[in-house]
């Protein structure tokens, strides 16, 4: 149940999700980094728009500590 209502946070109707890059990943291990930038992610502060899919919530989920999905 819980799992459900935090997939639908940040859902827009277009299927859409947009995450902004807040924290900087120095100190973090290269899969972090490889999976800031597999999220299209090149500057601090920048917000991309990404497809509302399973494998994009995975990386969100990998990440959240520097990330976080804007409304």
């Amino acid at each position: 149940m819980v799992a459900k209502k935090k997939a639908a946070e940040g859902k827009k109707p277009g299927g859409t999700v947009k995450v902004k890059w807040v924290v900087s990943f120095i100190s973090c291990t290269d899969d972090m980094r490889q999976t800031i930038r597999g999220l299209g992610l090149r500057r601090m502060h920048q917000v991309v728009e990404r497809e509302d899919t399973p494998s994009v919530r995975g990386m969100i989920h990998k990440v959240r500590h520097l990330v976080e999905v804007v409304e």
